[in-house]
């Protein structure tokens, strides 16, 4: 990784006027925009299919991509759609996604598509190129049939995979399973025809992966054994993080746990399907929650919250060296926020995956000594340099809303009392652009200089995460010069 810059932005934030960003012309404007602004990389949130709650860190599966991102306008150039049925299907401009809207009307116009789909040989031969999707198909044609409802609600035999029921629940609903794979065939289509794009015009796509699953998921239901689960697939417990002066309760994820030494019996063999497919998908992979390879936190099943919890060993090195013997050196960044141990900072030295730097904690009162990680000036080379991600405020935000200690110890180490506040976003970025990271990215709404209503997620609360986009006047060519001019300064231009 050569010293370069990059921003984050998910590809549901793209403009779009179906109501979500998606792999239209809007996303390869944006490569264009990238490629202009003297940018390497784009990293992006998770792509797999969203479920209650609309986190894309939540899924129906980690393998499969979201539906939602289907360019409708590509179906029509397939004729598969039509023009009346694509305007018809145009959302005002909007910078917020109505996902309850999207539900509602999306998937009826993806099956009008998918019943004039001639060519069935084409998604069969997909089918059969992922092992995948088989159980993920069924796995939504049985949740669409059970009215939505978890998997652990539905019929003992099906909820156990009894060998009779799966026969039996493929050949009835066998018209819904085809449906799933052809959403995952034209995801899949356009995807990597926008990953090639970026590639061709040297932007690199830097891919997101939550360490855990969603418990309703096809992962935990098809592949019940990775899992800390007892005789009747509940989890025995669940993930989250300690009590700390931020949550006196914890957080309780209630993701279910991998049991490890079953992964180690096989070989690690599901995490190297799942980081191939990573890697045939992504240039560079994040992983979220990297300590939790070191150990982790599990809370009793049934917990209210996540006090009762305790830590347990994960499987460390052992993971990454089997992976490594796989499929090759790859690049990855490891996502080590939070408490961090001195275990957990040995694990990402023998990685020698690059970590990650926010600025945002650089200047938190209660820990003013000059060893802080966070301040640019202890940046190393072998590290990842943000401003802020997807949990937090914006810059602009921020420092708005911190104390005044710590703004004046902003202040004070930028040297600078006179720039402006609204002003103050650049300079935070010219900041981190000048330090000895090898690459900086940084979220799109802090080179726009937007406030909290941008803000993409905030953690531990519902009803409003997620839903942020830009409008297609947001990205004029000032911001573009200027992003490659500061891209430039700082020697980050490739």
């Amino acid at each position: 990784m050569k010293r370069s810059a990059g921003i984050l932005l998910p590809i549901s934030s793209l403009p779009s006027k179906y109501g979500i960003g998606c792999f239209d012309k809007a996303a390869y404007a944006f490569v264009d925009f990238l490629k202009n602004a003297g940018q390497s990389y784009w990293q992006i949130l998770p792509l797999g299919p969203t479920s209650y709650g609309d986190s894309p860190y939540q899924s129906f599966s980690t393998f499969a991509g979201n539906p939602y991102f289907i360019s409708h306008d590509k179906l029509c150039e397939e004729q598969l759609l039509t023009h009346e049925e694509c305007k018809a299907a145009a959302l005002p401009d909007t910078n917020s996604i109505d996902y309850s809207r999207l539900y509602e009307t999306r998937y009826s116009l993806l099956r009008k598509a998918y019943n004039r789909m001639e060519n069935g040989n084409a998604i069969h031969e997909f089918a059969a190129s992922q092992p995948w999707l088989e159980d993920y198909a069924l796995f939504m044609a049985l949740k669409d049939h059970f009215g939505g409802v978890s998997w652990d609600n539905w019929s003992e035999d099906i909820r156990l995979r009894k060998e009779e029921a799966l026969k039996h629940w493929k050949e009835r609903l066998a018209k819904e399973i085809g449906f799933y794979q052809f959403l995952q065939y034209q995801f899949f289509r356009q995807w990597n025809k926008l990953k090639a794009y970026a590639n061709a015009n040297g932007i690199q796509i830097i891919g997101d992966i939550p360490i855990y699953v969603a418990f309703d998921s096809a992962d935990v239901w098809a592949n019940p054994n990775l899992f800390q689960l007892d005789e009747i697939g509940l989890p025995k417990a669940v993930a989250g993080c300690p009590p700390d002066g931020f949550a006196a309760d914890g957080q309780l994820w209630g993701n279910p746990l991998y049991d490890w030494e079953y992964h180690k019996k096989t070989c690690y063999k599901w995490w190297i399907e799942r980081l191939r497919q990573c890697f045939a998908m992504y240039d560079v992979v994040r992983i979220d929650h990297f300590r939790g390879f070191d150990e982790y936190y599990a809370i009793p099943y049934g917990d209210k919250t996540a006090k009762n919890g305790h830590w347990e060993q994960g499987p460390g090195m052992d993971l990454f060296r089997t992976v490594e013997a796989a499929l090759g050196k790859r690049e990855v960044i490891a996502e080590d926020l939070g408490f961090m141990t001195d275990s957990v900072r040995q694990l990402v030295k023998d990685s020698g995956f690059p970590n990650m730097k926010v600025l945002e904690f650089a200047f938190d009162s209660r820990d003013t000594g000059s060893r802080n990680d966070y301040l640019p000036h202890n940046y190393n080379e072998n590290c990842v340099a943000y401003t802020g991600t997807h949990d937090n405020q914006t810059i602009a935000a921020w420092f708005q809303t911190i104390t005044d200690e710590e703004r004046n110890m902003a202040r004070e180490y930028l040297s600078d009392a006179y720039t402006p506040k609204e002003k103050l976003h650049r300079v935070f970025i010219s900041l981190i652009m000048r330090s000895c990271s090898k690459l900086c990215i940084i979220p799109m709404q802090d080179w726009l200089g937007l406030d909290d209503r941008s803000r993409i997620n905030t953690p531990s609360t519902v009803g409003t995460n997620w839903k942020w986009r830009l409008l297609p006047t947001d990205l004029p060519d000032t911001l573009k010069e200027e992003i490659r001019k500061t891209t430039q300064i700082y020697g980050r231009i490739q």
